[in-house]
């Protein structure tokens, strides 16, 4: 069966391992049914823009339509069987050009509905979602501080959760030493994408 995925990618740099990573998550999941398709939104090249303006707020309290870049980037996910994020860890989080996307793009009403006031819809059940974080710190420091901890409840139950969306996938990929990380970061990637339609639950790891 033909699935599609939608892989939105954050990062300045084409030539980036998060850029990479991504391109191993489509070469995966192409290697393990060639039938499957993607697309990859590179939010940086495309121009998206992050910013919460007064036609969102609008949008949000349902006194208008979503603007036209939002309804493109719901209509590009409605078209998606499985949303991937790749991203680097900024701050403990993500990137705020990434983070800006999912304020604007899941809106009250599409994501979720919480106009009655006591009780929210959440509207995304059909989309599984997979995170692949990328961190500059060893998985010691994220484990000591608690930091991938804080990640996930703050992004895999903090945002997808609240719409419903099932979060199949939530990995960090850290650097095992400094000349084996890209090629283990891409491994790992290649994994990801190769399972992405083949899961039979949610599956977490903290470390590539």
């Amino acid at each position: 069966m033909n699935m599609h995925a939608l892989i939105v990618v954050s990062h300045p740099r084409p030539n980036s391992l998060t850029h990479a990573v991504a391109a191993e998550v489509a070469a995966g999941m192409i290697a393990a049914d060639p039938t499957h398709s993607f697309e990859i939104a590179d939010l940086t090249a495309e121009g998206f823009n992050p910013g919460f303006s007064g036609a969102d707020i609008a949008a949000h309290l349902k006194e208008a339509a979503p603007p036209a870049d939002v309804l493109a980037e719901q209509a590009r996910i409605a078209r998606a069987d499985a949303l991937v994020l790749v991203y680097p860890v900024y701050w403990w989080s993500m990137p705020g050009l990434l983070k800006g996307w999912i304020d604007r793009v899941f809106t009250n009403g599409w994501a979720y509905d919480d106009s009655s006031g006591n009780h929210v819809e959440k509207k995304l059940s059909h989309l599984p979602i997979h995170l692949v974080a990328i961190g500059g710190a060893s998985l010691r420091t994220y484990a000591r501080r608690g930091y991938f901890g804080a990640m996930r409840t703050q992004i895999d139950h903090g945002i997808f959760d609240y719409c419903g969306a099932p979060v199949q996938t939530s990995e960090l990929l850290v650097p095992a030493d400094a000349s084996a990380s890209a090629r283990s970061h891409l491994d790992a990637a290649h994994a990801i994408g190769r399972r992405l339609f083949n899961l039979d639950g949610p599956a977490t790891r903290s470390a590539a």
